[in-house]
C-alpha cells in the first residue's frame, strides 16, 4: 500500500489486522524517511548548530571531550535530534493518516485543525527549552568553587541539551492530547476542573523528571507553561461545550 493508495475510510468499511499492520508499518517507513532526510540536514550543518548550542555557556567554559569517537558521536546525536524536529510535520501527518480511518466525519473535521496546533505546541516546547538552557547551566556551574571547578564533558552537555529540548517539545503536546480526548468524550472540561489539583501534582513530576539538569530553573519554567497550557486547554474545551 503506497502513500497515496486508496483506503478503507467509507462508513462501514472494517480494515482487516493485515491491513492495519501494513497501513502501520507505511506509515512508520515514512516517518523514518522523514526523520532521516532531516537528519543528513543535521550533520551537514552540525557545526554551526554545535556552536547555537554551545552559546548560553559562559564564553570562558570549554567542552572537553574524553573518547577519540565523541565529536563524531555528537554530531550524529544532534542530527537525529534536528531530524526529529524537522520531520514532525510528516510524523504528525503520518499519525493523522492512521489514525483517521477510524474516526467519524465529524471526528475528524473536529480534530484536523489541532493537528498544525501540534506542530506549534512542540515549537514551543523546543523553544522554551532554549531560553531555560542558559539559567539551567548558569545555575548549575553557580556551585563552582576553589575546589570544584567545571571541566564539562562535550558529550554529557549535548546529551543534557538534547533530552531537554524533546522533553519540553513532547510534553507540551498534552493540550491537544486532552481536546482529542474531549472530542470523542472520554473527559470533559468538569472531570478536568475537578482533577485539578491531581492534574496539577502530575504536571510538578513530570517537570521534575523531564528536566535532566537537577535544577530549580527548569522544572519551574516547563511546569508554570504546562499549568498555563492546561487552564487555557480546559476554557477551549468548555467553550466547544463539552
Amino acid at each position: 500500500m503506497s502513500e497515496d493508495s486508496p483506503r478503507p475510510e467509507a462508513p462501514g468499511t472494517v480494515m482487516s489486522l493485515v491491513d492495519h499492520l501494513s497501513e502501520l508499518r507505511n506509515r512508520i517507513i515514512w516517518s523514518i524517511g522523514a526523520v532521516a532526510v532531516g537528519a543528513v540536514l543535521g550533520f551537514l550543518v552540525g557545526e554551526p548548530i554545535i556552536a547555537f548550542l554551545k552559546a548560553p555557556l559562559p564564553t570562558d567554559q570549554p567542552l572537553i571531550f574524553l573518547s577519540v569517537g565523541d565529536p563524531f558521536a555528537i554530531r550524529l546525536r544532534i542530527a537525529l535530534i534536528v531530524g526529529i524536529i524537522l520531520a514532525m510535520p510528516v510524523i504528525l501527518w503520518q499519525l493523522w493518516r492512521f489514525v483517521s480511518p477510524g474516526l467519524t466525519p465529524a471526528e475528524r473535521k473536529a480534530i484536523l485543525p489541532w493537528i498544525p496546533a501540534a506542530l506549534g505546541f512542540f515549537t514551543l516546547g523546543v523553544s522554551i527549552a532554549y531560553v531555560v538552557l542558559p539559567f539551567a547551566a548558569t545555575f548549575l556551574l553557580s556551585f563552582q568553587t576553589p575546589e570544584l571547578q567545571a571541566l564539562l564533558s562535550a558529550r554529557e552537555y549535548f546529551d543534557f541539551v538534547s533530552t531537554l529540548f524533546l522533553a519540553f517539545g513532547l510534553l507540551m503536546e498534552f493540550p491537544i492530547l486532552l481536546v482529542g480526548l474531549s472530542r470523542v468524550g472520554i473527559v470533559t472540561s468538569e472531570r478536568l476542573r475537578r482533577s485539578r489539583r491531581i492534574i496539577v501534582l502530575g504536571i510538578a513530576i513530570f517537570a521534575a523528571a523531564a528536566t535532566p539538569g537537577g535544577d530549580l530553573v527548569s522544572p519551574t519554567i516547563l511546569g508554570l507553561t504546562l499549568y498555563v497550557l492546561f487552564e487555557g486547554t480546559v476554557i477551549v474545551i468548555r467553550r466547544s461545550g463539552r
